[in-house]
């Protein structure tokens, strides 16, 4: 990704989120932003190419929080189609698992250039196996095919052990790589903590109170 003026992604980071309608409809409505009036021409080409390279990755599915059902499908992306690309590896009945779920929802739309992904550890042995995905909630980020981070649980995230924010998952990815630049600076008030009697489970073929591994 090219380098982009500071003015040009604080108008794309605060509008294009916002905004469903298509590049013309967006350009014609950022042209009346106040913020546009001391923009050079080399600027508005700019955003103008940053608008149509966000519409281009929205077409190949960025911007969303999908599911993947088979580890083959996740391979290819992880290591073809995508160069920043962060995977839950979750299990339905596990409850850590659905907050994290939240979080990355959040994240998906607002960090166009990452993909975010999630797959079900019953649907993916093999890399369970190959990645040793032991406990859950577990995040992985992943930079051109390469793992570059691992959050276990919901370690090193927030102040505490049990409560976190999207902003210090978002910190976290951040100082990882995968994502690009901060997007949940000037978001306003950040999303409630949830307090949680535990940090992680171990995956376990019984039920989401049981630790145990076998």
């Amino acid at each position: 990704m090219a380098f982009i003026n500071a003015t040009v992604a604080s108008v794309l980071d605060s509008h294009l989120s916002k905004h469903d309608s298509d590049e013309e409809e967006l350009l014609d409505f950022l042209e009346d932003d106040p913020a546009l009036s001391s923009f050079r021409e080399q600027r508005m080409q700019q955003l103008h190419e940053e608008i149509s390279r966000a519409k281009h990755l929205r077409n190949q599915e960025h911007g969303q929080y999908g599911e993947i059902k088979e580890e083959k499908a996740l391979m290819d992306v992880v290591n073809n189609d995508a160069q920043l690309c962060v995977v839950h590896f979750f299990k339905s009945d596990f409850h850590r698992c659905g907050i994290m779920d939240k979080h990355l929802s959040q994240l998906a739309p607002l960090h166009l250039d990452t993909r975010f992904l999630r797959i079900s550890v019953e649907n993916a042995p093999f890399l369970v196996t190959k990645l040793k995905v032991q406990v859950l909630p577990c995040v992985i980020a992943f930079k051109k095919g390469t793992s570059v981070d691992r959050i276990i649980g919901f370690e090193g995230l927030g102040y505490s052990e049990d409560t976190f924010s999207t902003k210090d998952l978002e910190t976290r990815l951040l100082n990882s790589g995968t994502l690009l630049r901060e997007k949940l600076v000037d978001a306003g008030e950040p999303l409630q903590r949830v307090p949680l009697a535990g940090s992680r489970q171990k995956i376990s073929p019984v039920d989401d109170d049981d630790d145990d591994w076998d």
